[in-house]
């Protein structure tokens, strides 16, 4: 027979005794745990991030939406001390993803957390992740992330279609919103492991992460003028010279690329933008739903080319 042994709880502040010499340090460089924990593709790119007079805990990238994520944490229960950083910390930095990480969270920041969620809509979301760890008999001790608040899906999508902008309509986002649902269904069955997102965004646009390091993804899109399908690696770094230095070796090794990708790339840099993108492109309208099916073969197919022929360069 099998033996079977129990999960055991562990006191956090065991495992990591000091917040900021201990906890912090390590969830950067663990960022899968809470990834897995929020169910979002993320990076977390820097600790003590200075913000005014202050100091934020973390600091990084949300891959779903391509926005500014940060991260507050106490190894105690939730106190207004913690709430009032937390909002100071995202109004300066622009965050469109906020994460308030503790031991346990008291009713009221919960309530608070959910009234943010409401207010503000697809301009930032607001999480509450209790912070645990675990073991199984003698094992080593592994963190145990549970979400505590999170945002209420469906506010944030009335929020989004009520502020659509460029001249879309809510009924095109809710178009893509259901697009992106259908393809990351089929996406996490045949590639598991490639994202972590759990709901598809009323975007165009939908980013996946990629190994190429600072502020670069793999990017599925369907841009407007013309109606077309988009797929791409997306290179982009708080260095604009790391950017052009990195697309230049792929642009010498264009050759090589494009015969195990299989075809025709476009190469693009994006001087206005800082960054630079390697990309195919196919017809195809986000209205055409009977179509769907085949957008979403073509979609991981180019994918699955991409990875191939980039991921041993990165």
């Amino acid at each position: 027979m099998v033996e079977v042994s129990r999960l055991a709880a562990v006191d956090p502040r065991a495992v990591w005794p000091g917040e900021a010499a201990d906890f912090t340090p390590w969830l950067c460089a663990n960022a899968d745990a809470l990834a897995d924990a929020v169910g979002l593709d993320i990076e977390l790119t820097a600790t003590e991030h200075r913000v005014g007079a202050f100091f934020l805990d973390l600091i990084g990238r949300d891959l779903t939406n391509d926005r500014v994520l940060i991260v507050e944490s106490q190894l105690t229960q939730t106190d207004h001390g913690h709430l009032g950083q937390l909002l100071t910390y995202a109004a300066n930095t622009d965050a469109g993803t906020v994460i308030w990480m503790a031991l346990s969270f008291r009713e009221e920041h919960r309530q608070a957390i959910a009234f943010l969620n409401e207010l503000g809509g697809d301009k930032a979301r607001f999480f509450g992740v209790e912070i645990g760890a675990v073991r199984i008999g003698d094992s080593p001790v592994a963190p145990l992330f549970r979400l505590a608040a999170q945002p209420n899906d469906f506010h944030a999508q009335t929020a989004a279609a009520a502020r659509a902008s460029s001249g879309e309509a809510s009924g095109t986002r809710a178009l893509y919103a259901a697009f992106w649902e259908r393809f990351l269904q089929q996406l996490k069955a045949r590639h598991p492991t490639w994202t972590r997102a759990r709901k598809g965004p009323a975007e165009n646009w939908l980013s996946l992460p990629s190994p190429f390091k600072d502020q670069s993804y793999y990017c599925a899109s369907f841009p407007s003028r013309p109606p077309r399908l988009h797929c791409e690696l997306y290179l982009d770094s708080a260095d604009p010279g790391e950017v052009e230095a990195r697309f230049r070796q792929l642009y010498e090794r264009r050759a090589g690329i494009e015969a195990t990708f299989g075809g025709d790339l476009t190469w693009e840099p994006l001087k206005s933008k800082r960054a630079s993108r390697i990309a195919t492109y196919t017809p195809g309208d986000v209205t055409q739903a009977d179509h769907y099916d085949e957008y979403v073969n073509w979609f991981i197919a180019s994918l699955e080319r991409l990875h191939a022929a980039l991921d041993p360069l990165a």
